[in-house]
């Protein structure tokens, strides 16, 4: 039977997350159905299964994502980093540009035509987490001053203006924006960076609050949405409607009255309320159960990292999902103002959908990739110089014994040990490679043979000050020993 490259506790974390993603997406076909289906029978628009038949595509399509990034998302995503950037960066321009860009419920978001449509401010959450954690983990200095983020800063900065400008999408800036802020305090970012960020972000919405009108409408109607709930507070009155008619238990599956062509966008924004029209509290709790199992196990994984680039990319996904799924229950209960944002795997939407089960594909690849003994560290006794290995090879370090195995190198089918000098008539002998895995116990029984060893010798301060005295006086390092030496093989020359 094949061994598993990832330890028991990985493995665990695994097969959790792909569990929780299967239950989720089947939970959303299922409340996608429930959501869209009176309505559209009620218009006259057959049995009601259009958005299910589309989301269960979608779906499939997703999956077929998920596997394929599962074995080579990282070195995928890492290769990609920056053209995924530049173009998620021109998508979102393009769609404001005519015959392109597609207008729905008055925002201009979208790129396509009829049913099959592409969001790329879904693909910049993406590319911005990715490109931070390439960024953050190539350096070698502290954080001391705003200035040595200045590139990390400058790209949340430009992606959330063209979202929450251009596209007019307030809710998907304000995800980028708490997703690219994880990464950057997993990253090590001080704390006394907060007050000058929160005071420019703080500004930054200001002044999208006030040039947009509706924004400011909005903002209204989330301090009292009642005042006006017929208007700007139409929508959020309903979602409370439904939810206080659920109570705990809910009315039962299929029983919601909202959805019957009185709250919008039931089966998108705020599903939700419908959950929790049908289902009570019981559903709505459940589905935050369910998120609390995808934001524990993605920090686990991002935490058995060993590479500081998977580490910090784990985090950025976990946060996309976990930053999205808070916010949208926040609109529905009335607690932050309302905007657009799908309810994560629940909400129907094709773009988000396909694009949030690629970004579990990748914390899946890294839950593979990490070694099955993770939490012994590795001690570097005798670092090699860069191209000093044996046999001209570059020599083993660190980053190869801990590298997943999509991205070592391949081995050679033997190793030639080096010719000595001295001795021109010897024949060099292949000896068997040892595979990736061999290597990985080796480096690993090594590191813990050197522990007890150094655990077991005395730790006798005088006898290592002689012997190093001895050494000292024997090779005439000193200045002493070494002068005397030096002018007697002057004068034997």
């Amino acid at each position: 039977m094949k061994r598993s490259g990832r330890p028991p506790e990985l493995r665990r974390e695994y097969e959790r997350l792909l569990g929780v993603v299967l239950i989720l997406v089947v939970l959303g076909a299922i409340w996608v159905y429930s959501a869209s289906s009176s309505e559209q029978i009620i218009q006259g628009g057959g049995s009601g299964t259009n958005f299910l038949i589309r989301y269960v595509l979608f779906a499939a399509v997703g999956f077929g994502v998920l596997a394929l990034m599962s074995r080579v998302g990282v070195a995928v995503v890492r290769k990609l980093t920056v053209p995924l950037l530049i173009a998620s960066i021109v998508l979102s321009f393009a769609v404001i540009l005519p015959g392109l860009g597609k207008e729905v419920n008055g925002a201009t978001r979208w790129i396509g035509a009829g049913a099959i449509v592409f969001q790329p401010s879904e693909l910049a959450k993406t590319a911005l987490v990715a490109f931070l954690a390439l960024r953050l983990s190539m350096r070698r200095r502290p954080m001391r001053q705003l200035g040595d983020i200045g590139p990390e800063l400058g790209a949340i900065a430009v992606l959330v203006a063209i979202v929450g400008g251009i596209q007019s999408d307030l809710g998907t800036a304000v995800v980028i924006a708490g997703a690219g802020l994880c990464v950057l305090v997993v990253a090590g970012m001080p704390r006394k960076f907060f007050v000058p960020l929160g005071a420019v972000t703080a500004l930054g919405l200001l002044v999208m609050i006030v040039m947009a009108p509706y924004r400011m409408a909005r903002l209204t109607s989330f301090l009292s949405p009642w005042a006006d709930a017929s208007g700007t507070g139409y929508q959020v009155t309903q979602g409370q409607l439904a939810i206080g008619s659920g109570g705990f238990t809910g009315n039962g599956l299929g029983s919601s009255i909202q959805k019957a062509d009185w709250l919008p966008e039931a089966h998108t924004d705020f599903i939700l309320a419908v959950v929790g029209e049908e289902l009570g509290a019981v559903g709505i709790i459940m589905l935050l159960v369910l998120y609390g199992l995808i934001a524990f196990t993605g920090l686990r994984i991002a935490d058995q990292c060993r590479d500081q680039y998977q580490k910090l990319l784990a985090t950025g996904i976990t946060a996309i999902i976990i930053c999205q799924a808070m916010l949208n229950v926040w609109v529905v209960l009335g607690i932050f103002p309302l905007t657009g944002v799908p309810l994560p795997f629940i909400s129907y939407g094709s773009t988000n959908l396909i694009v949030l089960l690629a970004g579990v594909g990748v914390l899946l690849n890294i839950a593979r990739g990490v070694p099955a003994f993770a939490s012994a560290p590795l001690v570097d006794l005798d670092p090699v110089p860069p191209g000093r290995g044996p046999g001209g090879r570059a020599p083993i370090t660190e980053d190869d014994v801990w590298r997943a195995p999509s991205e070592r190198r391949p081995a050679r089918e033997t190793q030639r040990r080096p010719r000595p000098v001295g001795r021109p008539g010897r024949v060099d002998r292949p000896i068997p490679v040892m595979d990736a895995d061999e290597l990985d116990v080796v480096a690993y029984r090594g590191a813990a043979g050197v522990r007890a060893r150094d655990a077991r010798r005395p730790r006798d301060a005088s006898r290592f000050a002689g012997d190093a005295a001895d050494v000292r006086d024997r090779s005439g390092w000193d200045s002493g020993a070494r002068g005397p030496r030096v002018e007697r093989r002057r004068r034997a020359s």
